[in-house]
């Protein structure tokens, strides 16, 4: 849609060490506003529920930023893996493009426990707040992709099509109605955050919260990836599944395991 929001004319007399001009990308910026908004709310809620300082928050906050450009570059990498890390100069070309939701959540998740652990939060309750603050960082995101182009459905002549006219965005085929799916995907995680929201007032054990976001996000995700038109990402299975269905289902099977497990932990003892 809009993939540049603006750009700055740089006077001639900086011009010695900066471009003529810096281009200010839409996709960056609205993520970097989610990125924003989603650690106040965790900074609020955190010391409000757990009565944990401000700066220990704005720590966590700068590992789940650097986890999450390293897992979602390095899953995007892992996509085209002759391409990338046969000619090595190729993951360079187009920094800011091409991030993997499924490999920063994992890189996240895999950093904050260790960041839990050094700093004695407790896991399961942070994770429920966190929940909310992967929801808001998302939404974002995918807000992000719709103006980028990227993450772009298949051709679609519904009411609900889309058409992509500028040649700097990401969608192809340009000029033909496309299913939305970046908005589909913001709309889904909408959802889940209300979802979560009325699950809270109810909630049984300690990481109830964070297993649902995962699992809903998961059968989700496998849902909007049928209305998915980017086909270079790949499938697995004889074009069964794509890898981020593939990566959902085995999400999903870990979620029900500790939903389970924790939830029954939960349960009186008789």
């Amino acid at each position: 849609m809009h993939p540049v929001l603006f750009t700055i004319d740089v006077p001639d007399g900086l011009r010695f060490f900066l471009p003529s001009e810096i281009t200010i990308y839409t996709y960056g910026t609205l993520i970097a506003l989610g990125g924003i908004l989603a650690s106040i709310y965790t900074a609020i809620r955190a010391k409000k529920e757990l009565d944990i300082p401000y700066h220990t928050t704005n720590n966590l906050a700068l590992v789940i930023l650097l986890a999450s450009v390293v897992g979602g570059k390095l899953f995007f990498y892992f996509e085209k893996p002759s391409y990338y890390f046969g000619t090595l100069s190729n993951m360079w070309n187009d920094p800011g493009n091409g991030f993997v939701f499924y490999g920063s959540l994992i890189f996240a998740i895999g950093s904050i426990l260790i960041f839990f652990k050094i700093n004695k939060i407790p896991a399961l309750k942070m994770l429920d707040i966190i929940a909310f603050t992967t929801g808001i960082v998302h939404i974002f995101g995918r807000l992000g992709c719709f103006n980028a182009g990227c993450c772009h459905g298949l051709p679609h002549e519904g009411f609900l099509s889309v058409i992509f006219t500028d040649p700097a965005c990401q969608a192809r085929p340009l000029n033909v109605g496309l299913h939305p799916t970046q908005l589909y995907s913001a709309a889904m995680i909408f959802l889940i955050l209300i979802i979560l929201t009325v699950l809270k007032k109810y909630q049984r054990f300690e990481g109830q919260i964070f297993l649902g976001y995962v699992g809903l996000y998961a059968i989700g995700r496998s849902i909007v990836e049928e209305f998915r038109g980017d086909y270079a990402r790949g499938f697995l299975f004889d074009d069964f599944l794509s890898h981020s269905q593939f990566i959902s289902l085995i999400l999903l099977i870990i979620t029900v395991y500790f939903y389970y497990k924790l939830n029954k932990r939960a349960l009186p003892k008789k």
